[in-house]
């Protein structure tokens, strides 16, 4: 009797499911456990990271992270207004800051404003402030075409509707154009600050004091003088306690988005 496709696609899906459970039984079996848990688990070590890891390393690393946000916000605001512009030399220097920014390394631009700028211009940037510009700035690259999309994914009828009340062009896109853009483009730019949480830990390459420590610094340095891995464990945890409701609030705005369709 030929086998029904109903009961083909359940033997299909228990062969999967039995797979998995022989490769995680696998790995169970031959990982060394004992070996594990004093290189990633030591409750001795992670238990000395506290508070400090929280009170310092946990509140720099949000302190860092937003306000290269809100620098790069700002920024990508400007940009993405420039590259809609009229103006071809606005639209050019948008287009080319983009482009270079997008495709710069993170890592080359914090080497850039942590030692370039001081060398060139004889300032000494404070290390917020060194942050804040370098996050800032890469990240204005990514949030220019987020908010760039989001204005032209409007509806042009509002811009008309808002002319027709007798508002100037500038007026109605501050009014209208720009803060129904922004509800659109909410899912993708609290992913670029997700994406930014993890560039701030970059800031190492600026050469931090104590009080200056964020996640990855933090994790590091207690590595080097503990012998054990587990304070790299701790910081990624303390990562996703950023993280993880992050992702749960894109996920939620997604939803509205896409029930408001």
């Amino acid at each position: 009797m030929a086998m029904t496709r109903r009961r083909r696609a359940r033997m299909v899906r228990t062969a999967q499911y039995a797979v998995l459970v022989a490769a995680l039984l696998a790995v169970a079996l031959a990982a060394d456990w004992g070996e594990l848990r004093r290189a990633f688990f030591d409750v001795e070590v992670a238990r000395s990271l506290f508070p400090d890891i929280i009170t310092t390393a946990l509140v720099n690393t949000v302190v860092y992270t937003l306000f290269g946000f809100g620098f790069g916000l700002v920024l990508g605001l400007v940009l993405a207004l420039m590259r809609l512009s009229q103006v071809p030399p606005y639209r050019w220097l948008s287009i080319a800051y983009i482009e270079f920014f997008r495709g710069v390394p993170a890592l080359l631009v914090f080497i850039a404003l942590g030692f370039g700028v001081p060398l060139a211009f004889h300032v000494a940037l404070d290390r917020y402030v060194t942050v804040m510009l370098a996050l800032g700035l890469v990240g204005a690259a990514y949030m220019a075409e987020t908010i760039r999309a989001g204005i032209q994914a409007v509806p042009k009828g509002q811009m008309e509707a808002a002319r027709s009340l007798g508002m100037s062009h500038g007026r109605a896109m501050v009014s209208v154009v720009i803060p129904q853009a922004f509800r659109i483009v909410l899912p993708p730019l609290t992913n670029e600050l997700i994406l930014l949480t993890k560039d701030s830990s970059l800031v190492y390459l600026l050469g931090l004091s104590l009080d200056q420590y964020e996640l990855a610094k933090f994790g590091r340095d207690a590595l080097n003088q503990h012998r054990s891995l587990t304070p790299i464990l701790v910081a990624g945890l303390c990562y996703l306690l950023i993280t993880l409701p992050l992702g749960h609030l894109v996920r939620r705005l997604e939803a509205r988005t896409a029930k408001a369709r």
